[in-house]
Parts: C-alpha cells; sequence; structure tokens
C-alpha cells in the first residue's frame, strides 16, 4: 500500500488532471486482488456519470453498460455508500439491476464487485472490479481492496481540490457521453418533457432497438434519427 500511495502522490504531482494518479489505482488493482479487470468512475447519480479510467476493454463494456441502463452495481454502491458483492452472477441477488446482471452473463463475466470512493461525508463516485470466473475475493483481497479504494478517494479529493484539474488535457469527457448530454437536451425540446424523461427515453429506445445509448445519441444529434420517432 505504501509504494501504491507512493505512485499515486508523484502522479498527482506530476499531472494536477490526474490521468497517471487514477491509472495508478486501477492497475493496482488488477495486480493485488486477482481479478481480471478494473474501472474507476465519479458518480453523481444514475443520470450523471463518467468513466475515469479502465484496465481493458471489458472493464470499458461494464462501465458503458451501467450507463445505458441506468442500474448496475456502480449507482447501488454509491447510493448505499457500502460495497456490493456478486461473486457468482449466475446465483448472487441482483433483484436491483436484473437487466444489467443478465447482460452480463451474457457477456460471460462470473462476478463483480463494486466499492463506492467516499471523502468524508462526500461520494465521489466508485471501484468496479471484474472477473471472468465466479468466486469470492478472499479476505486478504477485501482489505486490500478497501485500501486501494482508500487511496483512489484521497486521490480523487485531491483532484476535485485542485482548481486546474479538470482544465484541457485533463481528464476529458467521453465524446459518447457529451453527445448524450447533447441528444438528451434535444429530445427535452422537441418533445416538451423533463430531463430525466429524456434521459429515460433514450435508454428505452436503445434497449428496445438493441443498440447501444451512445450510438442512439450520435443519431440523434446527427440528425439521422428524430426526437419524436423515441415516442413510436
Amino acid at each position: 500500500m505504501s509504494r501504491v500511495r507512493t505512485d499515486v502522490d508523484a502522479a498527482l504531482q506530476a499531472d494536477a488532471g490526474g490521468v497517471e494518479a487514477v491509472a495508478v489505482v486501477v492497475r493496482a488493482c488488477v495486480e493485488l486482488l486477482g481479478i481480471d479487470g478494473a474501472s474507476i468512475s465519479v458518480v453523481a447519480s444514475a443520470r450523471s456519470r463518467q468513466m475515469l479510467y479502465a484496465s481493458d476493454e471489458v472493464s470499458t463494456w461494464i462501465e458503458s453498460l451501467q450507463f445505458g441502463l441506468g442500474e448496475g452495481p456502480c449507482y447501488e454502491a454509491f447510493e448505499s455508500r457500502v460495497p456490493v458483492l456478486a461473486p457468482d452472477l449466475a446465483t448472487s441477488a441482483t433483484a436491483s439491476w436484473p437487466v444489467f446482471a443478465a447482460e452480463l452473463a451474457e457477456g460471460q463475466v462470473g462476478a463483480i464487485f463494486a466499492f463506492p470512493v467516499i471523502s468524508g461525508a462526500i461520494s465521489l463516485g466508485s471501484v468496479d472490479l471484474y472477473r471472468v470466473q465466479p468466486g469470492w475475493l478472499a479476505p486478504v483481497q477485501l482489505t486490500t481492496a478497501l485500501h486501494v479504494v482508500d487511496i483512489a478517494a484521497q486521490a480523487l479529493g485531491r483532484m476535485s481540490a485542485d482548481p486546474h484539474a479538470h482544465e484541457s488535457g485533463s481528464l476529458p469527457l467521453n465524446r459518447g457521453r457529451e453527445q448524450v448530454h447533447q441528444a438528451t437536451g434535444m429530445v427535452l425540446a422537441a418533445l416538451d418533457v423533463s430531463a430525466a424523461s429524456a434521459l429515460d427515453r433514450l435508454r428505452a429506445y436503445a434497449f428496445a432497438s438493441e443498440r447501444g445509448l451512445e450510438e442512439v445519441a450520435a443519431d440523434i444529434v446527427a440528425r439521422r434519427l428524430a426526437p419524436t420517432e423515441l415516442d413510436r
């Protein structure tokens, strides 16, 4: 843990934006916890979420799936402020995110673990871990995970307190997420609904058409898909 803290401190000093510091935390998760992949996201609500770093394509897919559906262990961990542990997705209780769990099973993900990233009274986001094979984290791995998440909280807390942390070049917003926000605005204007309802309609249309939320949003923004089509 001392090495991880030292590497995170060095990364924050070298890069005010914190990209490398977040990467250090994610790499430490994969190295120390016996998992196949990890990611870190900042979360405000089911309607406002941004992935900062993912270790691999599967982690990126998991993050995109949660954002697209508006459900998943990262949201549950963020809202409950306690870890969400699903060691066997085939048998774990996933009543709060059944669609997400079904999608993961099809993607051959056997286990997922989400830890809230908390700084004092403030919930900042979540760390998500996945494993191809089902199985619990060993007690020492769980303890190590909590230590790593604590380091992540300190890093994100320092980044959010840095007035330069979100200037150009640091933690750039995912282009697809930007388009989701744009498309939400276009839908609410066209249908005269709230922002929450507009995003729900985007998600419902994407799910019904078996497409990604960001893909549908891109079509709305590029005017290949009219917002009124979401009501049909």
